[in-house]
């Protein structure tokens, strides 16, 4: 089962939420029964998280992720700059406070980039899932799962509507001496992708174990005249790959094995789409960055590995590098080297391009839709980008 807390409409000023709670269940070894006065009977003296606080819980992590995205949104100073209150017995930390306190600063600072870049949010659906919750001692973790839906702006004019994503996090809850809890830290779980446009800088992790060809980086600044889509090769279906990507961003198809967890399932999910669109088998080593294809019982690392796809694509002449991400149409592929080290990191797929010329993204690790490029470089300033025409 799963307490879900659903903030709707977060438009410039009010933030409303409504709390459903349905019974779920507490995990770990450690968890104990409730004596009713909030700790366990015996010589441990365990702490335990019961009905009411697990809904809580959940209700104060909707309140910093709603605060989070409310930072972004046109006008929204003010609301970004508002205290988080305590909800029953659970409150936020000093120390975490600040933390969020810093993190809005950083957001502010992000939506005056993506105002540059032309940009902007008027309004957001937050929607928290609360999967589980531990306890083990006096502390409490919890994981949630994010669904945000942002409303674009209409600056240029031919934005989509929305743009939206998943996000996984973590919170640690800490009991305090008044018998209640307090939130003392939240992080991702994400598994790799570009950080969400709500979501504070963080060190980035290299996938690591680069393959030649790798290819030519892709300049960020919007050009004046962007480039036509002329493709590598003849007959791709191109809005057959952008019809699979927006289907399957968020539900995934059953057809195919998941690789989050063990790597991330960007790559997977691009090749999937690329697959819909008219992509043939090319049969051979399943290590071989030569070869790319897909069974019910095996794949090539091409298939799933971000720097293998990209030495398949070149080497294949299916693709070729373009000079900038603003050149890229409908089923061209853009990758993320998020350190800039030569190890590229990410894949995603272009699923809508809107007729002033800017790139939408659609991919998984996070699951995200129709994400500008925009906001991808704005979120990301210190990656290096890779631009490939199918």
């Amino acid at each position: 089962m799963r307490l879900t807390t659903r903030t709707k409409s977060l438009g410039v000023g009010a933030l409303a939420v409504a709390l459903s709670v349905v019974l779920l269940p507490v995990h770990g070894a450690n968890a104990a029964v409730d004596n009713g006065s909030g700790r366990t009977g015996g010589a441990s003296a365990e702490r335990t998280v019961d009905e009411k606080t697990t809904g809580d819980f959940a209700t104060l992590a909707d309140a910093v992720l709603t605060k989070r995205t409310s930072a972004l949104l046109d006008g929204a100073r003010p609301a970004a700059r508002a205290a988080i209150a305590p909800v029953g017995d659970v409150r936020v930390a000093g120390g975490a406070a600040r933390a969020e306190d810093r993190a809005v600063t950083g957001l502010l600072e992000r939506k005056a980039r993506l105002a540059g870049l032309r940009e902007a949010y008027t309004a957001a659906d937050v929607d928290v899932d609360m999967e589980k919750v531990d306890v083990t001692g006096d502390r409490a973790t919890a994981e949630v799962t994010e669904t945000t839906v942002l409303t674009y702006k209409k600056i240029r004019g031919d934005e989509p509507p929305t743009t939206g994503f998943q996000a996984r996090h973590k919170l640690t809850f800490t009991a305090a001496a008044d018998g209640g809890w307090q939130l003392t830290g939240i992080v991702s779980l994400s598994e790799g992708g570009p950080a969400a446009v709500n979501a504070p800088e963080t060190a980035v992790v290299d996938e690591g174990g680069q393959a030649a060809p790798s290819g030519q980086a892709a300049g960020t600044t919007e050009p004046a005249r962007p480039q036509a889509k002329l493709s590598a090769m003849a007959g791709y279906n191109y809005p057959a790959m952008a019809k699979y990507a927006e289907k399957y961003w968020k539900n995934y198809n059953p057809s195919y094995r998941k690789f989050n967890g063990v790597g991330g399932d960007c790559t997977n999910f691009i090749s999937q789409s690329l697959r819909a669109g008219g992509w043939q088998n090319d049969t051979g080593w399943y290590r071989s960055y030569k070869n790319w294809w897909y069974t019910s019982s095996n794949q090539t690392w091409s298939w799933t590995s971000v720097p293998y796809w990209a030495s398949f694509a070149l080497h294949s002449e299916r693709t070729y590098n373009l000079s900038n991400v603003y050149h890229m149409g409908v089923g061209d592929i853009l990758q993320m080297d998020f350190s800039s080290n030569g190890s590229k990191d990410h894949s995603m797929i272009t699923t809508y391009r809107s007729s002033r010329g800017v790139p939408y993204l659609t991919y998984h690790s996070d699951n995200t839709y129709r994400k500008s490029v925009a906001s991808i470089v704005a979120s990301n300033p210190r990656a290096t980008y890779y631009a490939f025409r199918t």
